[in-house]
């Protein structure tokens, strides 16, 4: 069969074509061999068990990254779809990918199951764990691949291969008595996943559509030891505390109705909560140069034939008819942009144009999908479209970043850069695209932040660069996008006149910072635990007598507070004041003040601060004087700080 030669750390090794890594790994000179998993070659994943049919540069993958983690948990769904088998021998099987933070694996059930069913599975995974059991691959042609599947009554499996008719032998890889159709890459044996967890069961549609049958998935996670598992189960915890669903009815934020399913209802403190963030957010683009406009919720077809979208998204429009006419309610604020921009001749000397749109846009979400803020069918974006002449490119996108890096600071927000590419459903001409991604990539590269790529993920009209935040539980979330875009301009015919009186074409930047307003108060709402910064609060302070003989200082301090502009509450109930003060907590409202004997008698007031933090007692002008100070430096809560 011939030698191959794999270089690693430099080192040539010569590997026999069709062996695997293993045959050479014991005589390598390298630490930690028991922790090696797998290999990339020149780029391609293999695990210790697949054959080698090409020779590269190696880079070898060790159990503590990310990448190890991938190859534990998949071979993990394995585990779990053996245990299952075990237990209920009638299922048929589906698919079982490692994903974000686990795995999970879809199952075809005769009868029902519940999470009641998932400490038995986990236990009969523990047992196959113990067991040790040696993962082995092995192939077949892909016609005896078939047969074998369809003699089984496999019917997910076989519809997988029958899709897959270029492929003539098909992997598959044995754990103990279970076999599954698997490219990998697979750990050594199961002895390896020392700590695992089933956490949850859901429907899912088989290949995600809805047309199908409804499968049962259920959700793991694994790791190499116990440690990581217990922190990460401790961060579960901490995630449904914070969740935003609960916390939105808890503190009377917004609400969700049957009869508008995707589309959030925001109720008065809610509507508090959205319209200050949104003042932020036109404070801090004035200072940027930016002007505010608006366009229409329904526009007609055409502009969206015009636009792409219609070829490109209509699976994701609402459509209506107005007088024989077809309509579309927007999904996106661009192309109402595009038509501002027409309205009028321009020159050079006006770019760079910033046009901000704080627009409400509808885009059709199945509802297997919908959750809570963080997706909906209806959203505010905060959306712009920067003007520019193609030299000014790479300053437009760092004066973006900078802004984007300012707003998130004010929230306490770290953030990953990611650059997309083009998409294989894209518009536009080579040439277009090789220049837009260039001057994403010039500009990141001078500003000097770390971004990895994502292949084709770009937008259909342009390359991006999305900001993934991490939220206080290292949770990432992608808000911020910046879009280089040169084909808008070419589709609506858009122009300038340059400084040699000809026309030219303009580059158009579309980004937003926020992105979807609702998406990131949820973001907000759970980075928080509902315990907003003073600045942002619903609610920022309740006053509360001690009892009915205190009420008229009472009203005193809150009228006084409310002539001051703060958003103040006054509990007067005739209940006893540590029953209001858990009330006041657990509305999270920041600054409680209590009115007492003592309080009126000294002219000051006792504070206590969100938290349980005891402030003791001042002048309310000191207290006054406090939380304008607060408000004005944007402070975050001090676990955040």
């Amino acid at each position: 069969m011939g030698n191959l030669t794999l270089s690693i750390d430099g080192t040539n090794v010569e590997l026999e074509s069709g062996r695997s890594f293993t045959s050479v790994l014991a005589g390598l000179s390298i630490g930690n061999k028991e922790k090696i998993l797998g290999l990339y070659i020149d780029g391609t994943l293999y695990d210790l068990h697949q054959p080698i049919g090409t020779g590269g540069t190696v880079r070898l993958v060790y159990a503590d990254t990310d990448e190890g983690l991938g190859i534990l948990r998949h071979s993990t769904s394995h585990i779990m779809a053996q245990a299952v088998r075990h237990l209920f021998p009638d299922v048929k099987l589906a698919i079982g990918p490692s994903i974000k933070d686990g795995y999970y694996y879809d199952f075809d059930f005769t009868e029902p199951i519940s999470s009641h069913d998932l400490e038995r599975i986990e236990e009969e995974m523990y047992k196959i764990v113990e067991e040790d059991q040696r993962f082995e691959r092995f192939t077949k042609p892909r016609e005896e691949a078939l047969q074998l599947f369809k003699k089984e009554n496999e019917p997910y499996k076989v519809e997988l291969i029958e899709d897959l008719p270029d492929e003539r032998e098909l992997s598959f890889y044995k754990n103990g008595d279970f076999v599954d159709l698997c490219r990998g890459p697979h750990i050594p044996s199961t002895g390896y996943a020392k700590a695992l967890k089933l956490l949850s069961i859901a429907g899912a549609y088989w290949r995600g559509d809805e047309r199908n049958p409804m499968l049962t998935r259920i959700y793991g996670t694994s790791f190499f030891n116990a440690k990581p598992l217990k922190g990460y189960l401790n961060r579960i915890e901490e995630a449904k505390r914070r969740d935003h669903r609960k916390l939105g009815k808890q503190l009377e934020l917004f609400s969700f109705h049957e009869e508008g399913p995707g589309f959030a209802f925001w109720l008065p403190k809610g509507m508090v909560l959205k319209n200050k963030l949104m003042e932020f957010w036109r404070e801090e683009h004035e200072k940027a140069g930016y002007v505010e406009v608006q366009t229409p919720i329904i526009l007609k077809k055409d502009l969206w034939v015009q636009s792409g979208h219609w070829e490109n998204y209509r699976e994701n429009m609402y459509t209506t008819e107005i007088d024989g006419t077809p309509f579309a309610i927007k999904p996106m604020n661009c192309p109402g942009g595009m038509l501002i921009y027409k309205e009028k001749i321009h020159s050079y000397r006006d770019f760079p144009m910033r046009v901000g749109e704080v627009g409400l846009v509808h885009r059709h979400e199945k509802s297997g999908v919908l959750h809570g803020l963080f997706r909906v069918r209806s959203f505010t974006q905060d959306d712009a479209h920067i003007f520019m002449l193609p030299s000014q490119i790479k300053e437009e996108i760092i004066r973006v970043i900078r802004l984007t890096e300012r707003i998130y600071s004010v929230f306490g927000f770290s953030y990953h850069l990611e650059l997309s590419t083009r998409p294989d459903k894209s518009i536009g001409t080579d040439e277009m695209w090789e220049l837009a991604t260039g001057g994403l990539e010039e500009a990141l590269t001078e500003i000097g932040i770390e971004y990895e790529i994502s292949p084709k993920e770009g937008a259909f009209y342009g390359p991006k660069i999305d900001f993934h935040l991490e939220d206080c539980l290292g949770r990432l979330h992608q808000c911020a996008t910046i879009q280089l875009d040169m084909s808008f301009p070419e589709r609506f015919d858009l122009t300038y006149i340059d400084q040699d009186g000809s026309e030219k074409r303009p580059v158009v930047i579309h980004r937003t910072v926020l992105g979807s307003l609702e998406r990131f108060i949820g973001i907000l709402i759970e980075h928080y635990a509902g315990r907003f910064p003073l600045w942002l609060a619903p609610v920022q302070i309740v006053v509360l007598p001690i009892t009915r003989d205190h009420s008229e200082h009472a009203s005193f301090v809150y009228e006084r507070l409310k002539s001051e502009s703060f958003r103040v509450e006054l509990d007067d109930r005739n209940e006893k004041l540590g029953y209001k003060m858990r009330e006041a907590e657990v509305a999270k409202v920041p600054y409680i003040v209590v009115i007492g004997a003592k309080e009126i008698e000294a002219s000051t007031v006792s504070v206590r601060k969100s938290g349980k933090k005891d402030l003791g007692s001042m002048k309310l002008d000191e207290l006054v004087s406090l939380m304008e100070d607060e408000i004005t430096a944007r402070s975050r809560p001090d676990e955040l700080k």
